[in-house]
């Protein structure tokens, strides 16, 4: 807790080398959920240190379609998203149990966050 009695959050996107992951989702927006699953995807590909052709191969997608599930602009199947799951060890209910806590967490922030008040995402998962 703060000094000022409210809670801190933090972004912990930015674990790796400085580098921010995911897209901003602007402020009294839910994210669409293929665009927060894509996002989780991403992360736990960066943080096995696999490529996209690597997942895609293991998958038998083509890299740039899992580009595009990782970015929100495709929406994957349920047999799609179980597969990728499957390839990066990731068990299908973490991912949704991921899913529901940034949209969650979203929410929260985008609804208690004073005017005024720089916003501040949580993404762990």
């Amino acid at each position: 807790m703060a000094a000022s009695g409210r809670s801190v959050v933090i972004d912990i996107r930015t674990r790796r080398a400085g580098t921010e992951r995911g897209p901003e989702i602007p402020d009294g927006q839910d994210p669409l959920l293929r665009t927060v699953y894509g996002e989780i995807l991403r992360d736990e590909r960066l943080d096995q240190d696999r490529t996209l052709d690597d997942v895609a191969r293991a998958v038998g997608m083509s890299k740039q379609y899992l580009s595009e599930v990782e970015r929100g602009r495709k929406e994957p199947s349920s047999e799609m998203l179980h597969s990728v799951c499957d390839a990066l060890g990731l068990p299908i209910e973490h991912l949704l149990t991921r899913a529901v806590r940034r949209i969650t967490a979203s929410r929260r922030i985008s609804t208690h966050r004073p005017s005024g008040t720089p916003r501040v995402e949580l993404l762990a998962a």
